[in-house]
């Protein structure tokens, strides 16, 4: 992942606040996820196309299929499994309205969740370009088919 100085405190400060408080953490996996596919880094990357598509996968089995976020997980280690299929996948001109600097400071878990959750949903959508070839990747891993 590719960021500036700044955004990277931000998200660290984020995490801080997920990771020391339960209430806050049920958002880490949305959080991950997002923060990845918003900072996509570089085609020549093997590690940034594997993370994109991996982050991308989560968030369609949470967002579009409605999974759980330990399928989420599930889905990421589906890819780390399969990585050499995995190809870039050219990114959004807008990787969505909604960024990280947005997610820090609120002070409800309650709230703190329904903009993860509206950052999340952001990001997946800025993707659309590429949402049929990741859904076929989470029908794949939900079949059992490599």
């Amino acid at each position: 992942m590719e960021s500036s100085p700044g955004c990277w405190q931000v998200y660290g400060d984020v995490l801080g606040r997920e990771y020391s408080d339960p209430a806050f953490g049920a958002m880490l996996r949305l959080t991950a996820d997002t923060y990845a596919v918003q900072h996509p880094g570089r085609p020549s990357s093997r590690n940034a196309i594997q993370s994109v598509c991996a982050h991308l996968l989560s968030l369609c089995l949470i967002i579009d299929k409605g999974a759980s976020f330990s399928v989420g997980e599930r889905g990421i280690g589906w890819v780390i499994e399969r990585k050499s299929r995995f190809t870039w996948l050219t990114p959004p001109g807008s990787l969505g309205e909604i960024t990280v600097v947005d997610i820090a400071g609120w002070e409800s878990a309650a709230e703190h969740g329904k903009q993860v959750r509206a950052w999340a949903e952001s990001a997946w959508s800025a993707w659309s370009a590429h949402h049929d070839t990741v859904r076929e990747w989470a029908s794949s891993m939900l079949n059992g088919h490599d």
